[in-house]
């Protein structure tokens, strides 16, 4: 008995100084790895009509993705006022419902591509195949004003955006329960419906149409500003000390733990199914490699810290405080290879299992599968 109880002290022992060493590797860097939120997309069951109802049958069958949080996470207040997205697919368009309720809502921008963040707007960013370049972003304003554009890579490494790059075929529509710019009364909420065609996803001659448990990565925004009516109109609350306009909320569907919403590794994971909306039975997959890629992006973290201090990246994980093999809680292992100079970085992570995993200092996630002769 003693043995037996020897055995499981023991067990115990070893379990927590893992957890304990687990949890040591992500110290400061916690609130750039939260969890990150799943929506499994299902097929239509009819034609949508783009009306800004969302009440076709589909729709109606659709679930809702849950309110949205601050980008920040738990660690700012809840937003003032609920929203949520429904999503459904067919062969030509990824179809989004959104719903947010809002008492004064307004909208003065009419023009396409007026950057319409500077009011009040729901945005979509879309990353189809989730290595953190060439991905899309689209902004609605309460006056079906639409803002869109194409991102090579993030603005955190030098990316441009290209405002010129038009949607083709895109097709939305709002409805207001309540009026738009009237200061006078109260309203109820403003549903925005899109349907975004899958051959304007494209990075070169090559489509991107999603096949049944395909993920992307995808996330949704919510900018909320303050308001004063002046003169009959909506203006943004000012700051009385600087005369600036306060802050805007920023209420995003799965939070990056920061005021930026383009961190695509960050956002949450769309999974489209097969199946037609009226079979419900698909549970959502987390990909078997979610927790190496996460140990990359540790290591990018930590080595835009190290250039800021040493003028250099890290050219080993001794540098960074990290281990060079990485087991995931299934307990497959991997090996880090890491190379830097000055300017740049490549880390390379490979499985027990063939699978390898790359990221460098432009933030391209990069994946393969070494052939089973090679190994």
């Amino acid at each position: 008995m003693k043995k037996i109880a020897l055995i499981f002290l023991l067990i115990w022992i070893l379990t927590g100084s893992f957890v304990a060493c687990a949890q040591e590797l992500w110290k400061g860097y916690e609130h750039l790895f939260l969890p990150k939120r799943s929506y499994v997309v299902y097929q239509t069951l009819n034609d949508i009509l783009i009306d800004g109802k969302g009440d076709d049958i589909s729709w109606k069958k659709a679930e809702w993705s849950g309110n949205f949080t601050d980008i920040e996470g738990d660690v700012k207040p809840k937003p003032l006022y609920p929203t949520q997205v429904k999503m459904l697919w067919d062969k030509n368009y990824l179809y989004i419902l959104a719903e947010l309720t809002e008492p004064h809502i307004w909208s003065y921008y009419i023009t396409r591509d007026q950057i319409v963040y500077n009011e009040n707007d729901f945005e979509i960013f879309i990353d189809p195949d989730g290595d953190t370049h060439n991905y899309y972003e689209f902004e609605l304003n309460a006056a079906n004003t639409l803002f869109d554009l194409f991102l090579p890579k993030p603005y955190r490494n030098g990316g441009q955006p290209l405002i010129g790059w038009n949607a083709e075929g895109f097709k939305s529509a709002v409805s207001i329960v309540g009026t738009l710019n009237n200061p006078s009364d109260v309203d109820q909420k403003w549903t925005v419906e899109m349907a975004i065609p899958f051959k304007s996803l494209n990075v070169g001659q090559t489509t991107q149409t999603p096949v049944d448990g395909q993920i992307w990565k995808i996330d949704f925004s919510r900018v909320n500003w303050q308001t004063d009516v002046v003169e009959g109109k909506y203006q943004k609350r000012k700051d009385e000390k600087t005369g600036n306009a306060l802050p805007e909320y920023n209420w995003v569907w799965s939070p990056t733990g920061e005021i930026n919403m383009h961190t695509p590794e960050r956002w949450g994971m769309l999974q489209f199914s097969g199946n037609t909306v009226k079979n419900q039975n698909v549970e959502f997959k987390l990909p078997v490699d979610e927790e190496f890629k996460n140990y990359l992006w540790l290591i990018y973290y930590k080595q835009l810290e190290f250039r800021r201090n040493h003028g250099r990246f890290a050219s080993s994980s001794s540098e960074l405080s990290l281990p060079d093999v990485f087991k995931d809680s299934t307990g497959i292992s991997s090996k880090l290879e890491l190379v830097a100079s000055q300017n740049q970085f490549s880390a390379k992570l490979t499985t027990t299992n063939g699978l390898v995993l790359s990221l460098n200092e432009s933030s391209l996630l990069q994946k393969s599968q070494l052939n089973k002769n090679h190994e």
